[in-house]
C-alpha cells in the first residue's frame, strides 16, 4: 500500500480548537484522507447513546452478498434505490424506534458539526413533497466481518430516480465510533475517485470492487477510537478491514453540499 505524506488524516481536539474552515473543502476535493474530531461531544453523550442503541440490536437487519454482509439498524438508501417508497417508510419507522429509545446521537453530532465548522445548517434531507430521509444508520461489524473495497456516490447511483440528492455537488460521510473492536476494523482510504472504466473490476453479485482497482494509489489507514467523529470523502475508494473480537459499532450519515460554498449541508442514512 503506497502512501504519501499529504494523503493522511487531520486530528482536531474539538474541546480546545475549532477545525480549520478549509478542511471540508480539502475533503470534498479529495486532498485529505480523514478528518478526525475528538471531544466533539461530552463523553457521557456517547456512553448513554451506546447503551440505548444496544437495546435495539434485536431490530438489526442483515443484507447478505456473495462476498460479505451488512448489518444495520435503520435503512440505508443505497439498498432501496429501486424501492424509494419502501425506503421512506423504513426511514419513518426507524425514526419512531430511535425516538422511543431516546437515541439522539445523530441530532447532537449534526449540531456539533454545524458549530465546529461554522455552517449555516446541517439538517436531515427532505424531498420537495416533505418526505424525510433517515437521519443516520447504525452499522454493526461483528467478529470476522470485513467491508470490501467500495465507493459511495449518490449523485451517480441515484441517477434516473428523480430524488433531490442527485443535484448535490459534493458528498461527504460522517462516522461516529461507538465501540472499538479488539483487533482489526481499520478504515483504509484510497486517493482514487471512481471512474466508469472501474466497472470492469466490479464484483458480480457481491459488494464492491476487486482490490486491483486501487493498485498504485496512495492509501491511508485509520483505526478509530470510541468517541471519535470522523469525516471522509466516500466517493474515494475505501474499505474496513476484518474485525476481531468485540463488535465494531458505528453510527453514520452522509453529508451533501449543493454548491462550492460548502456552507450548508443535508444528511441522510
Amino acid at each position: 500500500m503506497p502512501t504519501t505524506d499529504n494523503w493522511t488524516r487531520v486530528v482536531v481536539d474539538a474541546a480546545t480548537e475549532r477545525p480549520d474552515a478549509g478542511l471540508l473543502r480539502r475533503l470534498a476535493h479529495g486532498e485529505t484522507a480523514v478528518v478526525v474530531l475528538r471531544n466533539l461531544l461530552p463523553a457521557e453523550v456517547f456512553a448513554d447513546n451506546g447503551t440505548r442503541i444496544g437495546k435495539l440490536f434485536a431490530n438489526a437487519s442483515t443484507t447478505s452478498y456473495a462476498n460479505g454482509a451488512l448489518t444495520t439498524i435503520g435503512p440505508y438508501l443505497a439498498k432501496y434505490l429501486q424501492d424509494l417508497d419502501g425506503y421512506f417508510q423504513a426511514a419513518d419507522e426507524a425514526k419512531d424506534m430511535l425516538d422511543e429509545a431516546a437515541f439522539d446521537l445523530a441530532d447532537q453530532v449534526r449540531a456539533g458539526l454545524r458549530d465546529a465548522f461554522g455552517l449555516d445548517a446541517v439538517s436531515v434531507a427532505q424531498e420537495p413533497d416533505g418526505r424525510e430521509y433517515a437521519a443516520s444508520v447504525v452499522r454493526i461489524h461483528a467478529d470476522g466481518v470485513r467491508n470490501p473495497l467500495h465507493n459511495d456516490n449518490i449523485m451517480r447511483d441515484a441517477q434516473g430516480t428523480g430524488i433531490a440528492l442527485t443535484d448535490l455537488a459534493y458528498q461527504l460521510s460522517c462516522v461516529v465510533c461507538l465501540q472499538e473492536c479488539d483487533e482489526g476494523g481499520e478504515l483504509r482510504m484510497y486517493r482514487k475517485p471512481w471512474e466508469p472504466v472501474d466497472e470492469t473490476y466490479k464484483i458480480q453479485d457481491g459488494l464492491g470492487y476487486d482490490e486491483a482497482v486501487v493498485d498504485g494509489y496512495p492509501c491511508h489507514e485509520f483505526k478509530p477510537q470510541a468517541g471519535d467523529v470522523y469525516l471522509i470523502n466516500p466517493t474515494r475508494y475505501h474499505s474496513i478491514e476484518r474485525v476481531t473480537g468485540r463488535d465494531r459499532l458505528t453510527m453514520g450519515f452522509f453529508m451533501g453540499f449543493a454548491n462550492d460554498g460548502l456552507n450548508s449541508a443535508v444528511v441522510w442514512g
